[in-house]
């Protein structure tokens, strides 16, 4: 998922992210143009560390130690927020409990735990111009997590451009189902069946 998620990425831009499998997207973006943010305050942030290397300064938002590319650069959180909330973050990658067919994100509270809040994951979704879900398609217990209507609390409104599964790559089509909006499928995980996928899906899905 994550190296399908690398593909996304364009060369030049400025790339956020979230905390789980998004961080892994950094371990497939070797010699590409790309400047990775963490919104603790880094610009420039590389793959996880060797085994022996690790800088306990140096971590992504997820406590995670990583390392800084050449031309990379710190700086404080009021910066970095400032940096997410001018624009000037082209792509999130994030993970998600739900996505809803509008676009609508869930993603900052897990059923049955105790979480310490949303991070900076609301202030992304709004300030980043495209946003990314990368996820399982379902939860651990096999219920839906792409679905007509979000029913935990919301990060975002109509905001996913596309979302990344272990079976698929969706895209989120606001205009289609009468103006409710709907998932478009854009292509099949290897091994993974069209009827499976809708069978896993709790809202309309285009093919």
């Amino acid at each position: 998922m994550a190296a399908r998620a690398a593909r996304e990425v364009n060369d030049g831009e400025i790339v956020n992210l979230g905390i789980g499998i998004p961080t892994l997207v950094a371990n497939h973006l070797d010699g590409r143009d790309v400047m990775l943010h963490s919104e603790n305050g880094l610009l420039g942030m590389g793959p996880f560390p060797y085994e022996g290397d690790e800088d306990p300064q140096v971590i992504n938002a997820g406590k995670q130690t990583v390392t800084i590319v050449t031309g990379g650069s710190t700086f404080d959180s009021a910066l970095s927020f400032a940096m997410i909330r001018g624009g000037h973050v082209d792509l999130a990658i994030l993970g998600a409990m739900q996505v809803a067919q509008n676009g609508d994100l869930a993603n900052w509270q897990v059923p049955g735990q105790k979480v310490t809040g949303m991070g900076g994951a609301m202030d992304l979704v709004s300030g980043a111009k495209r946003v990314l879900c990368l996820m399982t398609h379902a939860d651990k217990g096999g219920g839906q997590k792409l679905v007509e209507k979000c029913t935990l609390p919301l990060t975002g409104t109509a905001c996913v451009w596309r979302v990344i599964t272990d079976l698929c790559v969706i895209d989120v089509d606001r205009a289609a189902n009468g103006g409710q909006g709907a998932f478009r499928l854009v292509e099949l995980a290897p091994g993974a069946s069209l009827d499976d996928v809708r069978q896993k899906t709790g809202a309309p899905l285009l093919a």
